[in-house]
C-alpha cells in the first residue's frame, strides 16, 4: 500500500492469471479509480465493498481478458465509466472468444465510455486531486496498451500493465503484438521516467525503472 495525505494506492493480484489490479482512492470521500479490474468479479467487488468505495472510473492497460474480463459487470454494479484505448477495441469485441480459448469465464462486453489518449490525465474530483494520474500510450504488447503514471506519492509510480516486467517485457505473440514496437515504447516512454519510479507490473513482482534500465536483457 502507498499513501500520501488523503490518497491511497493498493495493488493486489486478482483472477485466474493473477493480474495485478490497482485501486486508487481518497480515504475521506471514498471516491476511487480502479486500474485493470481483472476477471474475478467476486474478488474485486468484495474489495470495493470492504472499503466502501465509490468507484468513478475503470481504467484498462489493455484488453486481454485477464485484465478486463469482468469490467462490464463492475461498471454495471458501481456506475463507473470504463476507459480503453481505441486501438484495443478489436480485442475487447473478441472478449468472448478470448475467454473461450483460455476456458475462462468473462462478462458480456459493455460500453466503453471513452477512449484513452496519450498524456490524458485523471482526477478524483470530489477530493480535489486534479490530474494526478497520467496515461502513457505504450503499444507493443497490444496496439492500445497503456501505462498510468503518477508523481503524487513521495516516490513516482508507474502502473505498467503487461508492457514492462521485472527483467522482462510483455509477450508479443498474441494478436496485435509487435516486438519492435514494445521495445520502442519502453525505451522512448518508460526508461526516460525518473530512475526511482516504482513499477507495478501487470503480473508478478514490482520493479524500479533504474533496475530495468541497467539489467533488463531485452533493453540492452
Amino acid at each position: 500500500m502507498r499513501k500520501k495525505d488523503d490518497l491511497v494506492l493498493e495493488s493486489f493480484a486478482v483472477g485466474s492469471f493473477r493480474c495485478n489490479c490497482s485501486i486508487i482512492y481518497s480515504e475521506t470521500t471514498k471516491e476511487a479509480i480502479v486500474v485493470d479490474p481483472g476477471n474475478d468479479l467476486e474478488q474485486i467487488m468484495g474489495l470495493i465493498k470492504e472499503r466502501s468505495l465509490d468507484v468513478k472510473k475503470l481504467l484498462h492497460t489493455h484488453a486481454h481478458f485477464d485484465h478486463i474480463g469482468q469490467s462490464a459487470e463492475v461498471s454495471r454494479l458501481t456506475g463507473a465509466t470504463s476507459h480503453l484505448h481505441q486501438e484495443d477495441m478489436f480485442l475487447y469485441e473478441a472478449l468472448a472468444q478470448q475467454g473461450s480459448y483460455f476456458n475462462q469465464p468473462v462478462a458480456k462486453t459493455g460500453e466503453i465510455h471513452s477512449h484513452l489518449r496519450d498524456d490524458e490525465s485523471f482526477s478524483l474530483d470530489s477530493s480535489g486531486l486534479k490530474e494526478f494520474l497520467h496515461t502513457v500510450h505504450t503499444p507493443g504488447h497490444t496496439p492500445g496498451s497503456c501505462c498510468f503514471y503518477t508523481d503524487f506519492f513521495d516516490t513516482p509510480v508507474l502502473l505498467a500493465g503487461d508492457t514492462l516486467f521485472q527483467g522482462s517485457i510483455g509477450r508479443t505473440d498474441l494478436p496485435g503484438g509487435d516486438s519492435t514496437q514494445i521495445i520502442k515504447s519502453i525505451k522512448t516512454k518508460l526508461i526516460s521516467l525518473p530512475s526511482e519510479t516504482q513499477v507495478i507490473t501487470g503480473h508478478g513482482p514490482e520493479t524500479v525503472i533504474h533496475k530495468e534500465k541497467s539489467h533488463n536483457p531485452f533493453l540492452s
